[in-house]
């Protein structure tokens, strides 16, 4: 089966996406703060936008706003806008609604300043009367995204209730392509600051000059039950990059990566379930690369994307990545991102914002997109353009894989060969990853002990270490993984990862509560105070 696969994963590689067009892209930004106007107007010049495509908006200063204000200040300016510039000509379906039946833009850029997300409000009874063809829990429910509901701004008099079907949705072709005239991909440049949206551009854009090269990092919840789809997403992403030769480190423990994990060279990363930021965020020191593509599978993951401690989007983009995607309000697990289909239509050079769309199973609903919207990460996943030093090990790789990925004797052979006469550490890592995913745990030991000796950084120094722990600890083997863990804390003691070793060390053997502390006179009482509870929030 796992053969199958692989034919069919390497068969997909082959061919390139096209690019969004930039005149058909219109950029909107808020006209009562510069500099939102500033950057949709830097945003136009670097991307080629046509200048007459950039659509400025009285809006309220602030994320949230109101449906009515939503409906007033922001989509019928907007509509209007379209139709004075001739970009849309109608149509009217058999049942009388009015709808576009052509339309010259196919993507909508939001620039900070935008509000991001339209508040919940009730709704009077005799409006409830069309609950959404997904099921009658969403007949209350009209929260949602600003970006999520312009996708269906052209169409008059949907319901503001509950989500709406995408017909982008698992597509595998190009918006342009698909000629969906009814909808609009609606992506956003926005974040904590201006400096880290023009950051996120200007990543972007360079990005796309050499490919996106590095690890990828995954971090699988482990919940079962009702959560298990978004466990077997990170599974497939995992598979699709073994198959593709990205390494890819994948932490199946129930907790998150723990607090400083040195998650060195992170070009992707997906995680899931915890409500702030966690893990490497926590360390100062982590910076993402260049034009990395990260997100946390969370309910209110962009509740706040402007707060660099709040939720995931802010702290990943502050933390130095190019893009990510969130929810601003509860979506419910069946109707957020599908992360395994995101991931493989950005493996096949599609845009960000396609991506996205092709793996969001409804509009008019709480997701957004965060990035330059026509960033391709992944354009030169076959080995083309520029040529960067830092990226050399991750292009051999890959390379290697798209030669003899078929071939794994030959494959591997290759790759240690190159390893041994580099001394090249990353290779190493590289081999002991490959083999921990066919369950050669044995040799995938020796492959992470030849990267410790040769990696230069102590943090990848240690991740070796992490790893070995990590087979005895999913083994069964408690005992030996403690004992590697306290071995790895007296090798690498300094440095701000080695937190990670100690936090794995609290778990797998946690210290004695302190001595209670005796009554000074008469006859201890009870403590009136309950056990705490943590609070487990459902995605």
């Amino acid at each position: 089966m796992k053969t199958l696969i692989a034919a069919f994963l390497l068969s997909v590689l082959v061919a390139k996406a096209a690019p969004i067009a930039p005149e058909s892209v219109a950029v909107v930004y808020n006209s009562n703060i510069a500099e939102s106007k500033d950057l949709a107007e830097y945003y136009a010049q670097v991307r080629n936008i046509p200048a007459q495509n950039l659509i400025g908006i009285s809006l309220p200063e602030r994320g949230q706003i109101s449906r009515i204000a939503y409906n007033t200040s922001l989509r019928d300016p907007l509509r209007n806008a379209f139709s004075a510039r001739g970009w849309w000509t109608f149509g009217r379906t058999a049942e009388g609604m009015i709808m576009p039946a052509t339309c010259k833009i196919t993507t909508v850029v939001c620039m900070r300043g935008v509000p991001f997300k339209i508040g919940r409000e009730v709704i009077p009874a005799e409006q409830a009367d069309k609950p959404s063809k997904l099921g009658p829990q969403f007949a209350h429910v009209n929260e949602a995204s600003v970006d999520s509901e312009l996708a269906m701004m052209g169409i008059q008099g949907i319901p503001t209730a509950g989500p709406l079907n995408n017909p982008y949705f698992k597509k595998d072709q190009s918006f342009a392509s698909a000629k969906l005239s009814i909808m609009l991909l609606v992506g956003r440049v926005d974040g904590p600051s201006y400096e880290i949206c023009k950051r996120m551009i200007n990543d972007a854009v360079s990005t796309e000059t050499h490919g996106l090269w590095g690890m990828c990092y995954i971090d699988i919840a482990k919940k079962g039950g009702g959560y298990a789809m978004g466990d077997q997403w990170l599974e497939n992403i995992a598979e699709l990059n073994f198959f593709t030769g990205i390494p890819t480190v994948v932490d199946r423990n129930k907790q998150t990566f723990t607090t400083n994990y040195p998650m060195s060279d992170a070009a992707l990363y997906y995680g899931w379930y915890t409500k702030h930021r966690n893990g490497p965020l926590l360390n100062k020191h982590f910076q993402f690369r260049k034009g990395a593509v990260a997100m946390h599978l969370h309910s209110f993951s962009a509740s706040n994307l402007r707060d660099t401690n709040s939720h995931w989007t802010g702290p990943i983009l502050a933390k130095g990545a190019a893009a990510t995607i969130g929810n601003v309000y509860e979506p419910y697990l069946h109707l957020t991102h599908h992360l395994d289909i995101f991931h493989d239509r950005l493996i096949k050079g599609f845009s960000l914002v396609e991506a996205a769309y092709m793996a969001a199973p409804t509009l008019s609903w709480q997701n957004v997109v965060l990035g330059d919207p026509l960033y391709r990460p992944f354009l030169h996943l076959e080995g083309s353009g520029e040529l960067v030093d830092q990226d050399r090990d991750y292009r051999a790789i890959r390379i290697a894989n798209e030669r003899w990925g078929k071939q794994p004797d030959t494959l591997i052979q290759k790759l240690r060969t190159a390893a041994a006469a580099k001394n090249n550490g990353t290779i190493y890592e590289y081999l002991g990853l490959w083999h921990r995913h066919n369950e050669d745990n044995k040799i995938a030991i020796a492959f992470f002990d030849s990267a410790s000796k040769k990696h230069l950084r102590e943090s990848d120094q240690l991740r070796q270490w992490l790893y070995t722990a990590d087979i005895h600890r999913e083994a069964g083997n408690k005992r030996m993984a403690i004992q590697i863990l306290r071995q790895a804390n007296q090798m690498i003691p300094s440095i701000p990862e080695s937190i990670t070793t100690l936090a794995i060390l609290n778990i797998l053997d946690p210290p004695p509560p302190p001595p209670a502390k005796l009554p000074t006179t008469g006859t201890a009482e009870k403590s009136a105070t309950p056990a705490t509870v943590a609070p487990v929030d459902q995605p």
